[in-house]
């Protein structure tokens, strides 16, 4: 098996270094990452201008683009032998219910995805990750499960794993993405000339937490596993948009 592996927190980040060293026992590993962190860069191409792959010292190679960029490159041409599935991850913070919209590290998964290949997304939730061990541990079991069992051809695994010993975990829940609140304001700052600049807020405290949701699972103690389908559509509600254009209006 030949496994890809990506990131949104650039190619040096422990949790990349952690991801490969595991999975590396199991399979070919190919990393292809961003040269820097890239954090909520969401499913952004890079479309206008060309783009630079490097390698490093340790075999990773590392591209001035998007996590998405570094996925299509991957799969498209950049690496000699095409993977047989793609990891992302782990992520240094949870990507929890709305966090899946924004996130980089989903997005890999997703491209991975798009382009025909198994894919999972591996988060650890923490402010301050440290326990890269467990993660590690989580996605060497999911990848023994997937090469005996793959999965749904539309489906990718959106993991958020408890920042706990591997040995404290409680086990596995299939969740469902809960939601945050709206985000925090944006914070209003000048620079040192005088002009007014903007950061954006911190994201809203969770709303729908509930029992079932990814933010609950993680509460409990438990790996947090969601499937992710890429057909957008909302198909409960086709017929009420139907009826709503068809009225007329005056």
């Amino acid at each position: 098996m030949h496994i890809l592996l990506s990131n949104d927190d650039g190619y040096l980040a422990t949790g990349l270094c952690a991801l490969a060293e595991a999975l590396s026992k199991l399979a070919d590993v190919s990393v292809v990452a961003p040269d820097r962190n890239r954090s909520a860069a969401s499913n952004s191409l890079t479309l206008e201008m060309p783009l630079r792959a490097h390698t490093a010292g340790n075999g990773f190679i590392y591209v001035d683009g998007t996590p998405t960029d570094c996925v299509h490159l991957a799969i498209t041409g950049l690496l000699d032998k095409e993977p047989d599935m793609v990891f992302a991850g782990i992520n240094h913070g949870a990507n929890l219910g709305d966090d899946v919209l924004y996130s980089g590290t989903v997005a890999a998964a997703t491209e991975g995805r798009f382009l025909g290949l198994p894919a999972v997304a591996i988060s650890l939730a923490s402010n301050e990750p440290k326990h890269f061990d467990c993660a590690a541990q989580v996605a060497v079991l999911l990848f023994q499960k997937i090469v005996k069992a793959p999965l749904p051809a539309d489906t990718v695994l959106n993991v958020n794993v408890p920042d706990l010993p591997f040995s404290d975990i409680k086990g596995f829940q299939i969740t469902r993405l809960g939601q945050r609140h709206k985000a925090e304001p944006v914070i209003k700052a000048s620079d040192p000339r005088g002009r007014e600049i903007y950061w954006v807020g911190p994201p809203g405290k969770e709303q729908d937490a509930g029992p079932g949701t990814d933010f609950d699972a993680i509460k409990q103690g438990y790996v947090s596993v969601t499937p992710l389908q890429l057909d957008l559509t909302r198909y409960d509600t086709m017929q009420e948009i139907e009826h709503w254009i068809s009225q007329e209006h005056t």
